[in-house]
């Protein structure tokens, strides 16, 4: 008897990982056989687990799979809870994750059951995304050089799902048991990806630019992000060290307390900044993004690629000046 419940935030990563999970389990026996899959809005828990305390027939064991459980509220799992009290021992059980917030009911269960709880979600800092990368790289049977993952991990930004498709890619270009450099991976990376808010706001905050602007595309285009919805993380941004002026702030743990936010390095970052902009800076940026923001409305007939571009160089300015 096993069970597993598998999460993650990309859904083509957790598909895939839920795909080998259940290959490794079949085998080399008869899938038609052996698995029984649940899935989309119709189901019920209780069938899934009359499928789970159901014997194998004509196999040794029974593979039972049910996706997208994060739609089950508190209410809904009682009987996948009684059940993984007491598993059958020949039936593998796979619990996937997705439609909603997973019930804490459920992870509790698996974990006294005994069950592997694994997050598929890759590392959100770059240095331990390259890593993550690499390994997947592994599974595959390739081996990235430190400067292929790192070009991997800084193309494709938060748009990680395409990994799979890349890596298999350069099994059928290189065969598997070879060392991949960057020069072999850069023809096969496509289009930037997206990245996350604060890379995008660290390049402004430091007045770099050309990675400002390089990264307001990559969000825009890769990361299909509205040039509102950009406004409003740049808004929130400007607006947590406006909370720092007129205040007597002089340490991180005062910091953390004005913003309302454990004391860390979010909390160092932001008096950094403020330190660095000063009030008037904060003032000047905020009055930048009101301007802006009418012009994304239509007060002028400007594109709005053009509206945000000439901002994000602005604002970039003030920290340079800095």
């Amino acid at each position: 008897m096993t069970v597993h419940l598998l999460t993650g935030d990309d859904e083509s990563i957790l598909r895939s990982a839920v795909q080998d999970l259940v290959h490794r389990l079949v085998g080399d026996s008869d899938r038609t056989l052996m698995v029984d899959e649940f899935d989309g809005d119709e189901y019920e828990l209780r069938t899934v687990v009359d499928a789970a305390q159901t014997a194998p027939f004509l196999t040794e064991r029974r593979v039972v799979v049910a996706r997208g459980i994060g739609r089950f509220v508190a209410d809904d799992v009682a009987s996948l809870v009684g059940y993984l009290a007491e598993p059958l021992d020949s039936t593998d059980l796979v619990l996937v994750g997705g439609g909603g917030r997973l019930a804490k009911a459920v992870t509790e269960a698996v974990k006294s059951a005994g069950g592997n709880v694994v997050n598929t979600s890759p590392p959100r800092s770059n240095k331990d995304r390259q890593a993550w990368i690499a390994v997947q790289a592994e599974e595959h049977g390739l081996r990235l050089e430190p400067s292929a993952a790192a070009a991997m991990g800084s193309w494709l930004g938060e748009d990680v799902g395409r990994l799979e498709g890349i890596l298999d890619t350069l099994v059928s270009t290189y065969g598997t048991g070879v060392r991949i450099g960057r020069d072999e991976v850069e023809p096969f990376l496509g289009d930037a990806g997206g990245v996350p808010p604060w890379d995008f706001t660290d390049a402004i905050d430091r007045g770099d630019t050309s990675a400002a602007l390089g990264y307001l595309r990559r969000m825009l285009h890769g990361g299909d992000r509205h040039p509102l919805q950009l406004m409003a993380t740049l808004h929130n941004h400007y607006a947590k060290l406006a909370k720092l002026d007129g205040v007597e702030v002089r340490s991180k743990q005062d910091a953390a307390a004005v913003l309302g936010i454990k004391p860390g390095f979010p909390a160092e970052k932001a008096l950094g900044n403020y330190r660095r902009l000063g009030g008037g800076g904060v003032s000047r940026g905020l009055q930048l993004l009101a301007r802006a923001d009418l012009d994304l409305r239509g007060e002028k007939d400007l594109p709005a690629e053009l509206v945000m571009d000439v901002l994000v160089a602005r604002l970039s300015r003030l920290g340079a000046r800095r």
